[in-house]
């Protein structure tokens, strides 16, 4: 009984507060077909199929649309991965034990209001063993933690855009 009326509580105060999830606000900058396209970096090229997983996921989950072809979509999104820079942080014997990682994404989009362009650079903390072998695996993952933060500050980005649209519409449709 307790469980029901928690539930019934919690649909009401979400639904009466006016609460939208970003796939709605998403939708109001790009159309149901989308075309990714994720640009391999010679540097880095095994961060590229990730790269793709991801947005691919964040356009079926989050944009709630469906992946196309090039010359069928409506809407694209260009993701090309600008490089990263390592400054350690902390030393110990000599060996760096601590560093940070500054990753740089640039997402092209056409989408239902034209083009936009945004590049995000993303910073990620992490330890690292004082050995060159982990480092390097470990070096790898830094890239993916920062490209992933990258992709979520994206979405945050597309949802802000499809909330100003809406309320720009909102209010021209009022005068």
């Amino acid at each position: 009984m307790r469980k029901k009326l928690f539930t019934l509580i919690a649909l009401l105060f979400i639904t009466a507060c006016g609460y939208k999830p970003s796939s709605h606000m998403v939708s109001n900058i790009f159309a149901d077909n989308i075309y990714v396209e994720v640009v391999v970096d010679r540097v880095e090229p095994e961060n590229a199929p990730y790269v793709k997983d991801e947005m691919n996921r964040l356009v079926y989950t989050r944009f709630k649309g469906h992946l196309v072809p090039k010359d069928q979509a409506e809407s694209q999104i260009r993701i090309s991965y600008k490089g990263s820079t390592f400054t350690p942080l902390t030393y110990e014997n000599g060996y760096v034990v601590r560093y940070r990682a500054n990753i740089r994404a640039k997402f092209d989009m056409v989408t239902k209001q034209g083009k936009l362009s945004k590049t995000i650079v993303s910073v990620v903390e992490a330890d690292i063993e004082p050995s060159s072998l982990a480092s390097s695996a470990l070096r790898t993952e830094a890239i993916r933690a920062g490209l992933e933060k990258a992709l979520d500050e994206f979405l945050a980005y597309a949802s802000a855009k499809g909330m100003l649209i809406s309320e720009q519409s909102t209010a021209n449709s009022e005068q």
